[in-house]
């Protein structure tokens, strides 16, 4: 009885020790037999984010967004890994994850997209409607950083600042564009001033912002001078959800006198001013630096960024000057100066154009189109003269400064360019 109730304990002592190796065995491969590898999920939700219905677009605009979907993706392989430990596409996967974030210098660390419903936006689309934004964010060592722009005008009988601080007076009578790239487009036209002058002044401006997913559709501005709307052609001041581009109007730049409309295209990090002095138009752009690098590929003739060809230049190398002076002078060399003076109160590139402006063309609103141009280049500075003088000023030695074109100081031809008129008109 003893030897039997021994051996009775002992088998039960067996049974239960098998029954737990048998629970333990059970909770060690219930996961793994629970996981499913999800790769092809992962690559379904890769391939929608970054698809152009899920609102990315070409770069550079688009490379935020994908540095975003691609750190989506790999978080997506490493949650199933488990899962997939024997799968060759899993394995691909990661390998060309890998070659992936190599390739477009995105960083492993940052925000991945969330999975979103079908028809829904993605926040890495939405986010490409703000170009600072994401721009601020993007690539290593980006914090504390700044977005560098450039800066073009043209105003008065036309002086041109391209988008390299080079400063021109030409003629460029006619059609002529001045900007035209992947997003947006400008083209100016220009009439002769004065009878026997070569100098002309901006009659007309169009600008065409291109239809970019997501953000807007196609949109056509146009200013004559006998209007300078405050809306796109199709009678709207907005694109897209309204946040994305859209139109405000202002007042005039001194004493009342003329109109301005801004025009802010917030998906591309551009600004620009039409202003109407006088019986002309006068325009200015902010944009990234980045931006260009497109405009420049792109090649063909775009004043901001070439400058106005050589047979165009008044007071280059073969200086384009009129045959005879306007049949009425309206100012002398004193008066022009002085009244110029009234507006601006340095001597710069700016004052001198004014002079020029007024000696040319008779027209006292001339002395305007100087100062506005002033004024727009306070209100869009390129990155240079703010990371060298800091905040602009209006009114102020630090503006006129730093006004002056790179290297080109006061700009010499437009002071023989004054004296040569000065000899004609006595």
């Amino acid at each position: 009885m003893g030897k039997s109730g021994s051996q009775n304990l002992a088998n039960k002592r067996l049974w239960i020790s098998i029954y737990f190796v048998m629970v333990l065995a059970a909770l060690w491969f219930v996961p793994a037999r629970c996981l499913q590898c999800r790769i092809q999920r992962c690559n379904a939700e890769y391939v929608a984010s970054t698809s152009p219905s899920g609102g990315l677009q070409d770069e550079p605009l688009a490379s935020v967004g994908y540095c975003t979907a691609l750190r989506a993706y790999s978080l997506c392989t490493r949650r199933t890994a488990r899962g997939c430990r024997g799968d060759l596409v899993f394995h691909s996967a990661v390998f060309r994850i890998k070659e992936l974030f190599s390739q477009h210098n995105c960083s492993s660390e940052g925000p991945t997209s969330p999975t979103r419903a079908a028809g829904t936006p993605s926040p890495a689309a939405a986010s490409l409607c703000d170009y600072e934004s994401w721009a601020l964010a993007s690539g290593p060592g980006s914090t504390g950083s700044q977005v560098s722009y450039a800066h073009c005008g043209l105003f008065g009988d036309p002086h041109l600042r391209t988008f390299r601080d080079e400063f021109q007076t030409c003629k460029v009578e006619g059609a002529w564009p001045l900007i035209d790239n992947r997003y947006l487009s400008v083209q100016v036209t220009n009439v002769p001033v004065v009878l026997g002058s070569s100098a002309t002044a901006t009659s007309k401006i169009t600008v065409i912002f291109k239809a970019f997913r997501g953000c807007t559709e196609q949109k056509v501005y146009q200013a004559t001078t006998e209007d300078l709307p405050s809306a796109f052609l199709d009678g709207t001041r907005s694109g897209g959800d309204g946040a994305s581009l859209w139109i405000t109007e202002r007042g005039g730049v001194a004493d009342g006198e003329g109109r301005q409309v801004k025009i802010r295209a917030r998906y591309v990090g551009t600004s620009i001013i039409v202003r109407q002095v006088g019986r002309y138009l006068t325009f200015a752009i902010r944009m990234p630096e980045a931006v260009l690098g497109s405009a420049e590929q792109g090649g063909g003739l775009q004043l901001c960024l070439t400058g106005c060809p050589q047979g165009e230049l008044i007071g280059g190398a073969h200086p384009a000057l009129p045959q005879a002076p306007p049949p009425r002078q309206a100012f002398t060399a004193e008066r022009a100066a002085a009244r110029c003076r009234e507006t601006l109160k340095v001597e710069d590139v700016y004052f001198q154009s004014c002079v020029f402006d007024l000696l040319t063309t008779g027209d006292p609103q001339f002395s305007l189109a100087a100062f506005g141009a002033l004024e727009d280049l306070k209100a869009l500075p390129p990155s240079r003269l703010e990371q060298e003088e800091g905040p602009l000023e209006t009114g102020t030695s630090q503006i006129s400064n730093a006004a002056a074109p790179r290297g080109t100081g006061m700009k010499p031809h437009l002071l023989l360019l004054l004296l040569t008129l000065l000899l004609l008109l006595l």
